[in-house]
């Protein structure tokens, strides 16, 4: 199975709320229309993002769960598909769109906290390491530390796809992204203050680029 994450900013011009109302209550309408789609997960990014004149990467991320890349990229030129962005274009910002198609690996399996604090955390990286070596790193040796902090709950990461990354074409903007819950703010400020998140930070640099470290704090909802 894989999971295509997909990052956008809001209309311009368009209110916040007025993003939020219509995507969590009319833009399901059409998603749910796409054949194949296992489970659909909406991410609000959380109002603490929004200080005065400052503006998150993305208003929301949205997450859709499918059996394989093959039957995500069946909707190609499909009526849907077509559908679909027809409905995008009233409330997204098309210049400001953004996906990862990748394969979860889940290193911490507790469940999600009902009401707990949830931070997407986008991966890119060092240019000197392939594809390959990062993933297994961020996997195998940074996977196994972030665990370790107190207070910090399931932790997920999403892994992009080789398929990607063919000669010739753009690379992906992030490689992949990191999902972690906490039961509340206190638990996610105890994990940040510890020595065990300490060493997560310092193992940054063995794996990803030295660009700073782009993590949202999301409202998630289930909607499938």
């Amino acid at each position: 199975m894989i999971k295509v994450m997909t990052w956008f900013k809001r209309k311009p011009g368009m209110e916040l709320d007025d993003f939020r109302r219509y995507w969590r209550e009319e833009h399901p309408k059409a998603v749910l229309q796409l054949p194949g789609l296992r489970k659909y997960v909406q991410n609000h990014v959380a109002d603490s993002h929004y200080r005065g004149d400052t503006e998150p990467m993305a208003d929301g991320v949205a997450e859709t769960w499918w059996d394989s890349s093959d039957v995500f990229k069946t909707h190609n030129g499909s009526e849907a598909l077509a559908n679909l962005m027809i409905d995008e274009d009233q409330f997204l910002d098309p210049a400001n769109r953004d996906q990862l198609v990748a394969q979860e690996v889940v290193i911490n399996p507790l469940g999600i906290p009902v009401g707990g604090l949830k931070q997407i955390i986008f991966i890119k990286r060092r240019p000197d390491l392939s594809l390959d070596q990062a993933l297994a790193h961020w996997r195998d040796v940074h996977g196994p530390l972030a665990i370790a902090a107190p207070g910090l709950g399931r932790y997920v990461q999403s892994h992009g796809q080789a398929y990607r990354y063919r000669e010739g074409k753009p690379e992906p903007t992030f490689d992949g992204a990191t999902s972690v819950w906490f039961a509340d703010a206190d638990a996610a400020k105890t994990a940040g203050n510890s020595q065990e998140m300490a060493k997560v930070v310092e193992d940054q640099a063995e794996f990803m680029d030295g660009s700073p470290v782009i993590m949202l704090n999301v409202n998630e909802h289930h909607i499938i």
